[in-house]
């Protein structure tokens, strides 16, 4: 998937790092809350970029820690990096949001199998805000916090609000929704 390949390669960019470190990273920056990617399919992404020639390993021990296979850019990984961030900039935007197979699916429940639905996405699109809220507010004074990640930090923080706001005037309009009322 070239946007996993994207994510490790800008990574590497910018710093030399193992599998592992690359996986903290993922984590500590939130990656994975806005783009599908996995720790088994950062190590799998790693030696697959190895094995075309992105990215090449040296094996480095650290004191009495085992040895790690510590990941760089080639130059043809350089230029895999600029390649792919011309062509997924070129792509049309798509936006998928796995709670849209049960919006669409609504009308297929009783109304209160409807409300316990709403209330489950309501209730999951709250806890991401108040993870993303959180997480911006620890991270807008660090310095070491890139811009644009703050940038991708406050776009998902404004779509998690705006998915709430729609919830709750999805939840207001009931049955005015389009959403038929049927019994199941």
């Amino acid at each position: 998937m070239a946007t996993i390949d994207l994510i490790v390669l800008g990574i590497l960019k910018r710093e030399s790092l193992s599998a592992y470190d690359i996986q903290k990273l993922v984590e500590y920056r939130n990656i994975s809350k806005w783009v599908k990617i996995s720790t088994p399919s950062i190590y799998k992404k790693v030696l697959q970029l190895e094995e075309k020639g992105f990215i090449k390993s040296r094996i480095e021990k650290e004191g009495k820690m085992p040895e790690k296979a510590v990941y760089s850019l080639t130059r043809q990984g350089e230029q895999e990096f600029e390649k792919l961030m011309l062509e997924i900039a070129a792509k049309s935007i798509r936006i998928y949001l796995d709670f849209n197979a049960v919006i669409v699916n609504l009308d297929g429940l009783s109304q209160e199998k409807q409300d316990v639905c709403l209330a489950n996405i309501e209730s999951n699109v709250e806890q991401l805000k108040s993870c993303l809220e959180e997480n911006f507010l620890a991270k807008e004074d660090m310095p070491d916090v890139p811009e644009n990640g703050m940038a991708v930090l406050e776009q998902q923080l404004i779509l998690a609000r705006a998915i709430e706001t729609w919830i709750s005037a999805l939840k207001k309009n009931d049955g005015n929704s389009g959403l038929d009322n049927t019994e199941t």
